[in-house]
């Protein structure tokens, strides 16, 4: 058996080792961990990457886009009246001449003399202004609702042509009881043929001075006054 002079006592060993690893364990604990510097410029990598779809439009952009509006360029008419959306510029004529085939020359004249005028009166005449292609009652239809006025030019030709008839017939049913707007032109007829449909309205005579034009283009001009 050993002696026991060969082992070290309990407790009789040297603490020096112990106290180096806990001065080393408070080294440790008292260092602040050093952080990585983050780049301003790249996100974390935990961050959610923006869809594009997400990104938001620049400060100001889709308010100033939204408000906007693209200029209204200028309407055919723009020099000659502010509100040509109504009165004497919400049809597309002041005047539709009814006439016979025979009268075409005198209705010729007519609508010169209205065109001509210093209120440029404009005219519908069938023959001139119709669709090609167009049915001729159609047309006719089309051209009364167009105009403001309309103008009969009664003549022996006009009397014996039924389709004459038939335009003086439309021409009224357009515009029944409307004061101004159906002006007969009484041509080289006595008073006494004048039709029997239009005796609750005066006529211009034909036989008048300048035979009855200006009176005619006085009676347009108005009609469209009061529409102002």
């Amino acid at each position: 058996m050993a002696s026991s002079s060969s082992f070290p006592a309990p407790g009789s060993r040297s603490k020096k080792p112990l106290g180096k690893m806990a001065d080393w364990f408070r080294q440790a604990l008292s260092k602040k961990p050093k952080q990585m510097p983050v780049s301003q410029e790249s996100p974390p990598s935990d961050a959610p990457q923006p869809r594009s779809q997400d990104c938001p439009s620049p400060p100001g952009l889709s308010s100033a886009t939204s408000a906007v509006v693209s200029p209204d360029l200028p309407p055919a008419h723009e020099g000659a009246s502010s509100s040509n959306s109504g009165g004497r510029w919400s049809r597309d004529y002041d005047v539709c001449v009814c006439h016979s085939e025979e009268d075409l020359a005198a209705a010729q004249e007519l609508v010169a003399y209205l065109e001509g005028s210093s209120v440029g009166l404009r005219c519908f005449l069938q023959l001139r202004d119709a669709a090609p292609g167009g049915a001729i009652v159609s047309e006719l239809c089309r051209a009364l609702d167009s105009s403001h006025c309309r103008v009969l030019l009664i003549t022996p030709g006009f009397l014996r042509d039924p389709w004459c008839r038939y335009q003086m017939l439309q021409a009224l049913s357009h515009a029944p009881g409307a004061e101004g707007r159906t002006i007969p032109l009484l041509a080289g007829l006595a008073r006494a043929a004048y039709p029997a449909e239009l005796r609750f309205m005066y006529f211009v005579d034909g036989q008048g001075p300048e035979r009855g034009f200006r009176q005619v283009k006085d009676a347009v001009q108005r009609y469209l006054q009061t529409l102002r």
